[in-house]
């Protein structure tokens, strides 16, 4: 089983200390309060929030000095204009394509406002697009970001089957790549410089934990997307640590509420044993609870993500708990992780996944993220 090693709050470090280093106006308190910042990245409460809304945005804002500072720093060297031009390239020309199988839902929208923020924040342009699940039109939309020569590439990987011939063009091309999200497992495969996400089937042992010291028995997960290796990873996860039996669904999707609690109400229905309902999203968590309350039935319930409903029904006590990636930071930290391997050949991550997550949100911590979910940064 890998593991992710390297935290966000390390990787804020590694972009303070490149600007540092080649910048005279970035100040040590300004850097010690970015890196702080950022530590509280890898918290599901409180600081996590902070980090990602605000810390990242000091840590780019440091970053994006550093490729007039390379650029400064080689001419003093000796090298020549077509050199440094070479290996920098001016802020205007540098455009990072993010396509994902996002569905502009509550995961995805964060995410979305995760890269445009860290765009707006480095000076530079980030074209978002989101396939809706649909694996063919993302492939579509990396090999037209090919053709039209984009700086760098950021690309989830739910269907890393359906991608990867698009993403080697785009590689062979010479465009740097970052996976987020969904496929942890198979950015080296395709090239990519790093991922950026969570462990998925980390994530679902720490869920069937928490379910088993609940006195969970028998756990339904309840999958909101097909073929979405990141969603089977947590069914996996989960149910490698229960020490009970499971059992999935796939729902209609998160688009199709109605027909969704349907699913849910018929499999807890037509099994009266099951005692507890995993979610791999946070519809699918909410639904589960508007399901246990119609037919009266005694569930512990967890998802995975926030939204203002999950959390709501966790203040309730209707749902146990909730795992949280921080997609903000799937979406902010790849464009700046591109902007500085394209201006400064910064190179993030030695080769392992960058971990957003997991956290766990429950009763304890919910208070700290409310007014932020509802703010669309979390």
């Amino acid at each position: 089983m890998k593991k992710m090693r390297f935290s966000v709050a390390a990787l804020a470090s590694v972009a303070l200390f490149a600007a540092c280093s080649s910048s005279t106006k970035t100040t040590a308190g300004s850097t010690a309060g970015a890196t702080t910042a950022a530590a509280g990245a890898t918290t599901a409460a409180g600081g996590a929030t902070t980090a990602a809304a605000g810390g990242a945005t000091t840590a780019a804002g440091a970053a994006a000095t550093t490729g007039a500072a390379v650029t400064a720093a080689a001419t003093a060297a000796g090298a020549s204009t077509a050199d440094t031009v070479k290996a920098t390239q001016a802020k205007g020309d540098i455009t990072i394509a993010v396509i994902t199988h996002g569905d502009g839902g509550v995961f995805w929208s964060v995410a979305q406002k995760g890269a445009e923020a860290a765009g707006k924040d480095l000076g530079i342009k980030v074209q978002y697009y989101g396939a809706n699940n649909n694996a063919q039109d993302e492939a579509q939309h990396i090999d037209q970001a090919v053709s039209a020569k984009v700086s760098g590439l950021v690309v989830s990987l739910a269907d890393p089957a359906a991608l990867s011939d698009s993403i080697k063009a785009a590689v062979a091309a010479g465009i740097p790549v970052i996976t987020i999200n969904s496929g942890v497992d198979k950015f080296k495969e395709l090239g990519a410089l790093t991922h950026v996400g969570q462990d998925e089937e980390q994530a679902g042992k720490g869920a069937g934990e928490k379910f088993k010291a609940a006195g969970v028995k028998h756990l339904l997960c309840v999958k909101q997307e097909q073929s979405n290796v990141g969603l089977e990873a947590r069914c996996t996860g989960a149910g490698e640590t229960l020490g009970g039996k499971m059992d999935a669904i796939t729902t209609p999707g998160d688009k199709d509420p109605t027909g969704s609690e349907a699913a849910i109400k018929s499999a807890l229905q037509a099994d009266p044993s099951i005692d507890g309902v995993f979610a791999t999203g946070p519809v699918g968590g909410h639904l589960a609870a508007q399901a246990a309350g119609e037919l009266n039935k005694k569930l512990t319930i967890g998802s995975v993500d926030l939204s203002t409903d999950i959390l709501n029904d966790i203040k309730a006590g209707t749902v146990a708990f909730t795992i949280d990636q921080q997609q903000y930071l799937q979406g902010y930290l790849p464009v700046v992780f591109l902007y500085l391997d394209i201006t400064n050949k910064n190179v993030v991550g030695g080769g392992l996944p960058v971990a957003t997550g997991p956290g766990f949100v429950d009763k304890t911590n919910v208070a700290a993220v409310v007014a932020l979910v509802a703010a669309g940064t979390r």
